[in-house]
């Protein structure tokens, strides 16, 4: 074992026994965390507007505080932008994190002194507490790349803007940096393709052992590795044991993905975005992430199905229960407040509090009353999947309401790497699994008003395409599992 390898286990051993404090107080830890947010906007903008001077208990801040999402934040935002101090929190923020897509263009999510640092830690720290657990800790000594956005920032009004990933390559630490891939100047190329065909040439020759980034665009890294060198990714980097990933769910990924390495890997999810660093796979063993609650992070939850009512409840840690789907919101050190984020997470456990993203509150299928959610649709073709050598690259689904003939559809657009040999047979075990898991869908059914799903097969590379034609390819953009509307199944239909 190397002299670094050991130093981490012992570090890793130290943050452990660091992080236990908070996880076995988990009300009392979001308390204080509430409490301090509080007190350090009360001078705000936003805090003299909300009354919290006055606010002392959780009832009151619902009260005072409604739910919004960034439009509804945006005029406070857009002061910040200009350059105003002490809006949302105090002072100036000391980055934005600027993202697409609102009905108003970008997003710009501030990042504070304050803040930034939680980002840093929870990533540093979801590799201890892998190294924690397993006990595996050579891989340190090999070379590591993430997978990310330029680091390039614009300024605006005496703020620096850019995206999250780039902005972050900004504080790894130093005893990272010469282990971290790819160069500055690789990481700088704004255009995705170009920039994956560079960081194969600069990387295929070294001694990779942690990758990192969107499983989808590593896939793309992968690909273009094993057709240069012609052998498995697992054979070009014979210490590479650790993939770390976030953004979207693996599994659909993971048989792709081993047959691309050649070999099973250990993987860690994590839970980042721009709004803050919210969980991270903390056991090989347990299903779901640790959300982290002392991270300067104050969480509330609603119930999905409730989330559209006049005054739906909003719940606090230690009122959720397992299993039932939730919006995540979030108050934070960087001036967020009761700030919807789009998300939707499940409770995997409440000793400690883990948690599955399970989509988005806007990527659903409802078009006929089944509210079909993203976990669902993932669930149902990893199930059947397993066991078989089908392979899928991607896939998304879209209803089909006014069908040429028939009874109306839910249509799943498929980029398949090894198709079945029977694709009927295929998308109606695909069904079975969906009926089993959402009733209102297995009803549709039975009752006559939808027909079993149809499987539409992707031509390769399709949906890199319709990426690249939203000009969304790479970085940290994602493909939506489900679309309550036919945008993305227009594409494929005027091919």
């Amino acid at each position: 074992m190397s002299v670094k390898a050991f130093a981490a286990k012992l570090f890793a051993k130290r943050i452990h026994a660091k992080t236990q404090k908070w996880v076995i107080n988990p009300v009392e830890t979001q308390q204080q965390v509430f409490e301090a947010l509080i007190k350090e906007a009360a001078q705000t903008q936003f805090g003299k507007d909300h009354d919290f001077s006055t606010i002392k208990t959780f009832s009151d801040f619902t009260q005072k505080v409604p739910v919004r999402d960034y439009e509804g934040l945006k005029h406070y935002v857009d002061k910040v932008v200009k350059g105003e101090e002490n809006v949302l929190w105090k002072g100036k923020p000391l980055y934005f994190a600027k993202t697409s897509g609102t009905t108003s263009g970008a997003k710009y999510i501030p990042l504070t002194k304050e803040s930034m640092p939680f980002h840093i830690q929870a990533a540093r720290n979801a590799i201890l507490s892998y190294i924690h657990e397993t006990g595996k800790a050579d891989f340190v000594s090999g070379k590591m790349i993430f997978l990310q956005g330029s680091p390039l920032l614009e300024e605006k009004n005496g703020i620096k803007l850019g995206r999250l990933s780039g902005i972050v390559a900004h504080f790894v630490p130093k005893y990272l940096q010469k282990n971290r891939m790819p160069s500055w100047e690789t990481n700088c190329i704004e255009d995705w393709e170009t920039k994956v065909n560079a960081i194969v040439e600069e990387t295929i020759n070294e001694d990779m052992s942690v990758i990192s980034g969107i499983p989808s665009w590593v896939q793309m890294y992968f690909e273009k590795l094993k057709d240069k060198a012609n052998k498995p990714v697992g054979e070009i980097f014979k210490n590479f044991n650790l993939f770390i990933y976030g953004g979207v769910n693996y599994e659909p990924y993971r048989a792709k993905f081993e047959n691309l390495i050649g070999r099973k890997i250990d993987s860690i999810e994590l839970f980042p975005a721009s709004e803050g660093f919210f969980a991270y796979q903390d056991s090989q063993k347990e299903k779901g992430m640790l959300l982290l609650l002392n991270s300067g992070i104050f969480y509330e939850f609603i119930k999905a199905d409730e989330f559209f009512t006049e005054h739906p409840k909003r719940y606090t840690i230690g009122e959720v229960e397992l299993g039932v789907n939730y919006v995540l919101i979030i108050s934070t050190n960087a001036g967020l407040w009761a700030y919807n984020i789009g998300d939707t997470i499940q409770f995997t456990s409440l000793k400690p509090y883990r948690v599955i993203v399970s989509g988005r509150i806007k990527h659903y299928i409802s078009a006929f009353g089944e509210h079909v959610i993203g976990k669902e649709v993932e669930s149902a073709l990893k199930e059947v999947m397993e066991g078989t050598d089908v392979r899928v690259n991607e896939f998304t689904v879209a209803p089909q309401i006014t069908p040429t003939e028939g009874l109306p559809y839910h249509e799943w657009f498929i980029e398949f790497e090894n198709e079945p040999d029977n694709l009927e047979e295929f998308a109606l075990k695909i069904d079975a699994a969906m009926r089993k898991q959402n009733v209102y869908y297995d009803d549709l059914i039975v009752g006559n008003v939808l027909r079993t799903l149809v499987i539409t097969s992707v031509p390769k590379n399709g949906f890199q395409e319709y990426m690249k034609s939203i000009g969304k390819l790479g970085g940290q953009n994602k493909l939506p599992r489900l679309s309550n509307d036919r945008k993305i199944a227009q594409f494929f239909e005027n091919k």
